[in-house]
């Protein structure tokens, strides 16, 4: 029987090679919320043998702390993937999720839970192994809604800008990057000058992700930006996520950390206002009063619905510490 979704932090999602194990013990001290090892893009056709193993012994072998450690298997559709997942979640107790790249359909995460399912009964491993599901080609996106309702083991959807490009066939070559094509020309104004207006071309993608997300009580989480040296690209890359509603954000190297956990993390106002509207609301309730005013303006149960979100953040967050840990889920499956 599945037990309750947990609800984890996951702010910050750091991809690390899974034969680059130098990496490993810095990923392990750093400041990411979540980190996966990567047997897919990360590992040419030759290595892929060596990777796997090279992930199984790191998750076995080092100290990852309080961190939700996932390992990016290859795709269904390939000769390793299958071989992935069972050897990773036999040899694994450490693991915390599978993530499965290239999402189609439902059938695809529910071919990875009864394989998960199987294990377990096997290993009798008591607490399940969940799933994150990569959202990357034009078959993922016209079934999300599909895909995000499809098991009780799913977590979390990524929305895969890199090989979203390539199904789409976009001309783009930075992946989550500005695309200064995706534009129109503004009517002439008096002086007959006509202004570029510039707006963004995954912004319905990235929507429509985060909405099946919310629909269903997962995380939506926005993939990579992958120029590392570009900070404030980065950076407006997870304003643009964080304000559609995504939980975090992929970080392909370690100097993104700090930016992901900072954009998706409560910031002290955030967390000052949420406890004035609680506190607020609560003193208005026992007043028999469903609205209230406070700094200038009238506050109501949508306020402080805003508020417990935040709330239940900051709780995670001193639960786990500051590279994140599970806290019970305050939305179920519907």
């Amino acid at each position: 029987m599945q037990s309750a979704r947990v609800h984890s932090l996951q702010r910050s999602e750091l991809a690390v090679p899974a034969t680059s194990p130098h990496f490993f013990e810095k990923a392990a001290r750093g400041s990411a919320d979540t980190v996966f090892l990567d047997l897919e893009d990360a590992v040419i056709p030759a290595e892929k043998a060596q990777g796997r193993a090279a992930a199984v012994k790191a998750l076995n072998e080092i100290d990852w702390g309080r961190k939700r450690m996932v390992v990016r298997v290859n795709g269904l559709d390939t000769p390793w993937g299958y071989r992935d997942i069972l050897e990773v979640a036999e040899g694994c107790p450490r693991l915390d999720a599978i993530l499965l790249p290239k999402a189609g359909g439902p059938r695809d995460i529910q071919f990875v839970e009864t394989m998960l399912q199987g294990v377990e009964w096997a290993t009798g491993r008591e607490s399940p192994i969940r799933i994150e599901a990569l959202i990357e080609t034009a078959l993922g996106m016209a079934n999300v809604e599909a895909i995000a309702s499809s098991s009780a083991r799913l977590e979390a959807l990524v929305f895969g800008v890199g090989d979203f490009i390539a199904s789409m066939r976009t001309p783009d070559l930075v992946m989550g990057g500005f695309n200064p094509a995706y534009a129109v020309l503004t009517n002439p104004d008096g002086a007959g000058k006509r202004q570029r207006y510039f707006a963004d071309q995954w912004h319905f993608a990235m929507a429509r992700v985060a909405t099946a997300c919310r629909a269903y009580g997962l995380r939506p989480i926005d993939g990579p930006y992958t120029d590392f040296k570009d900070i404030e690209g980065y950076r407006a890359s997870a304003m643009r996520a964080r304000s559609l509603g995504f939980e975090g954000k992929w970080a392909i190297h370690p100097t993104q950390l700090a930016i992901a956990n900072e954009i998706f993390g409560p910031s002290p106002d955030d967390i000052a206002w949420a406890h004035r509207i609680n506190e607020a609301m609560r003193a208005g309730a026992a007043a028999g009063r469903g609205a209230v005013k406070i700094d200038g303006g009238m506050v109501d149960i949508a306020h402080l619905k805003l508020a417990q979100n935040i709330l239940r953040q900051v709780e995670a967050l001193r639960a786990g510490g500051a590279n994140g840990a599970a806290a019970p889920a305050s939305e179920g499956r519907r």
